[in-house]
């Protein structure tokens, strides 16, 4: 069930790329809305936060569609008005919890909503579903490297109090992985067509923010005693645990190709 949802998943990715760059977008509109919404329940019921929602997520939709035409400019004032509807949203519920709960949608706002306008950046260009693709690859090939050599070679835990499955050994799977990933995929994609070791480069710096967004969100359930943090996908938890690894190296990798591949 894991795997063929993973592919499934996968699948509509590549055809919207290669169809409509515009439909990846609406693609990833609709992971940060599944996941706020997410959020909402899981935070509600561990620790009685409520977030927001609803202006969380428009505003997070908007951003990341507007970082299309207006870039930058779209995503500071799309994330500025968001929290400051935020903040006024949440007047209606008084003053008990309402640093707790402004705290938590404004917290939204950043890990969802701006970081997934990377995306939209990296795949706004005429070469967008390359540099897209060339992201996934990477990304793809770290958590599957760093969960086969974990699985398989794993013996020496790597932060045992956050994720006791995680291992050194895992880590160099993945590491190796991505670095092979980006090698292959900006050297052997004629619309980036850049040398093997800039690829190599940015996989090794993916391989490691991908493994921190991992750590970072395992902390966030272990803070909130929760398994995952969501059903909606089966064998893969929620929206927001396969968004853990993305959203962060969303923003380095866009960095990256806009160093080394410039528009």
């Amino acid at each position: 069930m894991a795997i063929g949802v993973g592919l499934g998943l996968g699948l509509v990715v590549v055809v919207c790329l290669l169809l409509l760059r515009e439909i990846f977008v609406l693609v990833v509109i609709a992971a940060v809305v599944a996941s706020v919404w997410e959020m909402r329940a899981t935070l509600a019921t561990a620790r009685g936060i409520t977030i927001t929602w609803i202006p969380v997520a428009l505003g997070s939709a908007v951003t990341i569609a507007l970082t299309w035409p207006y870039g930058h400019t779209a995503q500071m004032l799309g994330i500025a008005l968001t929290s400051l509807a935020v903040m006024g949203w949440r007047f209606g519920r008084g003053a008990d919890g309402y640093l707790a709960d402004v705290s938590a949608s404004i917290f939204l706002t950043i890990y969802l909503g701006l970081f997934a306008t990377f995306a939209t950046l990296m795949v706004a260009p005429h070469d967008g579903h390359a540099r897209i693709l060339a992201f996934l690859i990477m990304v793809v090939c770290s958590d599957t490297g760093g969960y086969a050599a974990g699985a398989l070679l794993g013996r020496h835990p790597m932060a045992p109090t956050i994720s006791p499955k995680k291992s050194w050994e895992g880590f160099t799977g993945s590491v190796v992985t991505a670095m092979a990933g980006g090698a292959l995929s900006l050297s052997l994609m004629p619309a980036l067509h850049h040398p093997w070791w800039q690829g190599a480069i940015i996989g090794l710096v993916l391989a490691c923010v991908s493994t921190g967004g991992d750590l970072a969100e395992s902390l966030i359930k272990r803070d909130l005693g929760v398994k995952d943090m969501g059903t909606l996908l089966p064998g893969h938890g929620g929206v927001m645990d396969r968004m853990d690894s993305l959203l962060p190296s969303a923003v380095v990798c866009w960095a990256l190709l806009t160093l080394f591949v410039p528009v």
